[in-house]
């Protein structure tokens, strides 16, 4: 997994070499002004030079000198003029932004879908397209593919890409170089799939696991815009979870924080051993697999889907109703052990299974008379682009601090 670099928003302290202080070289001190005004542009936007003086301390002779030169460099521009206050009126200044570009990727089993924005969060081109490859080479190029329409939709050139973030099952197993716990998606853990994408996407490409990318997204645009704590779980074709605690997502030592698919809880019609260990006890019961296998157990007939399950229980189909009610007392069992170690204030659903009418409220009656404390059970708005959406946010950070290593500095 990658972590989001943080941005150097004020001068380091100066070197010591025994008892002597070398101060910084002038030219280090404008490129660090110089990244303190984009980043305070960045978080207010449309900002005049008096306002950027203002904000962050600097002079402003030195906001100009610095202004100038990031405009140079083509990373803001001016974005107009301010009038209707006292005295003259002021050029207001914003990043530019095509001054980077980020690629958002998502690799599911049904699906693969893919987004371009640029710096200021605009999307400029996105797509969705049914997966058919059952290789990894045929997964990869599929990804290429995806890539190339939404490159020719935003009329920019692959090379314009800035950073690549691929949404995918499993997290980075730095032993092997390969992802890991990809569930269904055969083959994926194998070393060949990490560097067939990295030869195609460069090195300015980022893995993140789907479900925190989802989580990132419901922090950037959906229910956890105003909460410190939540959990977002997710229940499809696969089950995880993405955690945020205090506005950061949580990814633990081994990168394998929210892998709730491994919980062993059980539910429903066990599957056999061998996919329990290779997708996890509560994903191999609670996936939408374990859904349809519960369904034909009980005597449903014909094509069977999760969906039809749930649509079945809807219209009043007994043996459809007592799979859906077994599915809900699992996810609240699950749900009240990650209250117990966590206390999160929000509980996001997401998926197929998460967001389907009715679970929501079916998890809370399961899960009040259990849970020491009762968090907020909403279900994710943020629908089946939630994985790309939370990767072009991720990117977004990726590509703004690549953008700033690149700054160029001024002559002294």
């Amino acid at each position: 997994m990658t972590a989001t670099p943080e941005s150097a928003l004020a001068l380091p302290p100066p070197e010591s070499s025994g008892s002597l202080l070398v101060a910084a070289r002038p030219s280090l001190i404008r490129a660090m002004n110089e990244q303190l005004l984009l980043e305070h542009i960045r978080q207010r936007g449309p900002c005049s030079r008096a306002e950027l003086a203002r904000v962050s301390g600097l002079s402003k002779p030195t906001v100009s000198l610095a202004l100038d030169n990031v405009e140079r460099a083509g990373l803001v521009r001016i974005a107009g003029q301010r009038t209707g206050v006292p005295g003259r009126s002021a050029r207001l200044y914003e990043i530019r932004p095509d001054a980077g570009l980020v690629l958002g990727l998502d690799i599911g089993q049904e699906y693969v879908r893919g987004a371009i924005a640029d710096l200021s969060g605009e999307v400029r081109a996105r797509q969705s397209l049914r997966a058919h490859a059952t290789s990894v080479r045929g997964r990869v190029a599929e990804l290429v593919g995806l890539a190339d329409m939404l490159c020719e939709d935003a009329r920019a050139p692959r090379p314009a890409i800035t950073q690549t973030v691929i949404g995918s099952p499993g997290v980075y197993d730095p032993r092997r170089n390969a992802m890991k716990f990809t569930g269904g998606l055969r083959g994926w853990d194998r070393p060949a799939a990490l560097a067939g994408l990295r030869e195609a996407f460069g090195p300015a490409l980022a893995m993140e696991n789907d479900v925190d990318a989802a989580a990132l997204a419901e922090r950037a645009l959906g229910h956890g815009r105003e909460v410190d704590h939540f959990a977002f779980v997710h229940i499809g074709t696969g089950i995880g979870m993405g955690l945020v605690l205090g506005g950061q997502l949580m990814r633990g030592a081994h990168g394998v924080a929210g892998e709730i698919a491994f919980m062993p809880l059980s539910g429903g019609v066990p599957a056999d051993e061998q996919e329990e260990r290779r997708r996890g006890t509560l994903e191999a019961s609670a996936s939408a697999a374990g859904v349809v296998r519960a369904a034909r157990r009980g005597g449903m007939r014909g094509p069977v889907s999760a969906r039809r399950v749930f649509e079945a229980a809807a219209a009043g189909d007994e043996g459809a109703k007592a799979v859906v009610a077994e599915e809900a007392r699992l996810i609240a069992q699950t749900i009240c052990a990650v209250i117990t170690v966590v206390d999160p204030d929000l509980i996001v659903l997401g998926g197929g299974i998460g967001r389907a009418p009715g679970f929501a409220e079916a998890v809370t009656a399961e899960l009040e008379p259990i849970a020491p404390v009762m968090p907020s059970i909403r279900v994710s708005a943020l629908g089946t682009d939630a994985v790309v959406d939370g990767c072009l946010a991720a990117g977004t950070e990726l590509a703004w601090g690549r953008v700033m290593t690149v700054l160029p500095i001024a002559p002294a």
